[in-house]
């Protein structure tokens, strides 16, 4: 009843304050998000905005400065009921401005552009196309998974993520070693999920980039109110969806899944295991904070027992190695 209540007071606030915030309501700008490929269709995505935020950025820069930013991102004039076009292919935007269109798959792999317009904007999305030849898929957390946000405090993650920039959030040097290994130069697919709203999908490119994360498909979350829901969905309702969708659209590979006991992925990818049997190749998570509590161990002696292994430690400094045994450690 509460989270109800708190629902519908902040949904009557948002709708009060639109007409303050959002004072263009007209495609200037389409925010392209990384696309990925169903065996029948390109998932081409985005959003289109009335308003960007350019910026530039400096290592050093201040954290009040740093905060300015974070807060610009969130700042968006979103612009519904638009119609974009990919092509012969046309989908309208959401209340939010999310759009996704669907353009057949054709025969290519690997990396496409897609231009994509909405009235006189336009701009590239890229989409990412399986190879034939790939061995397996890879299905990974971010925050405390890739990079350091301290995502198992709330007070820690709020502070790392507003009070940094692209250039100084750190991203494990292990993380990039397993990644690189597991991806074998574009022939292994890689997923990002995430928590993260989607606002922060061009800062993570630009971080990833930076760190020499592979470019992949994210997977992020709208936190848009709803008259029915204070913050929509739920963390682990998000990347459970997520993980269905990614191994729908890859059904004849198996997939690592690689997260953190920070944010409960333990238990997302037992439940992950027990839908989708046989697709799970493996489980690695790495072991923030405090490390893994006894119910985080409940869930990863679940997902051993049934059959998936599962590395728990630290860092990944052991996985690494047992992936390639003959060769000397690359961390």
């Amino acid at each position: 009843m509460l989270k109800l209540r708190l629902a519908r007071i902040a949904s009557a606030i948002e709708r009060r304050l639109d007409p303050l915030i959002q004072r263009r309501h007209v495609a200037s700008v389409i925010a392209p998000y990384i696309g990925y490929a169903t065996p029948e269709h390109l998932v081409v995505r985005g959003r289109v905005l009335g308003n960007a935020q350019k910026t530039v950025t400096h290592a050093n820069q201040s954290k009040w400065r740093n905060l300015r930013q974070m807060v610009a991102l969130f700042l968006t004039d979103e612009v519904a009921d638009v119609t974009v076009t990919c092509g012969d292919y046309t989908a309208a935007t959401d209340e939010e401005g999310y759009f996704t269109i669907l353009v057949p798959r054709g025969d290519q792999t690997g990396w496409t552009d897609q231009v994509i317009s909405a009235g006189d904007v336009t701009a590239v999305c890229p989409v990412f196309v399986p190879h034939p030849d790939a061995d397996f898929g890879v299905i990974s957390d971010i925050d405390d998974t890739m990079m350091e946000t301290g995502a198992y405090s709330l007070w820690r993650n709020l502070w790392t993520s507003l009070t940094g920039n692209a250039l100084t959030r750190k991203v494990f040097p292990d993380a990039v070693t397993l990644m690189t290994q597991l991806h074998q130069n574009g022939r292994n697919p890689v997923f990002f999920i995430s928590s993260s709203p989607w606002n922060m999908h061009g800062f993570l490119d630009q971080i990833f980039a930076r760190a020499g994360l592979p470019k992949a498909p994210k997977f992020l979350r709208d936190y848009g109110i709803s008259e029915t829901q204070f913050i929509t969905g739920t963390h682990g309702d998000h990347k459970g969806s997520a993980i269905d969708r990614v191994l729908a659209a890859n059904p004849d590979l198996a997939f690592y899944l690689i997260g953190d006991t920070g944010q409960h992925d333990a238990h997302v990818y037992r439940d992950a295991v027990q839908r989708h049997p046989g697709r799970i190749k493996q489980v690695i998570l790495r072991a923030p904070g405090d490390g893994a509590d006894a119910d985080d161990m409940s869930y990863v002696d679940a997902i051993r027992a049934l059959g998936v292994p599962v590395d728990v430690a630290p860092d990944y400094i052991d996985t690494i190695a047992a992936l390639h045994p003959d060769e000397p450690s690359l961390v």
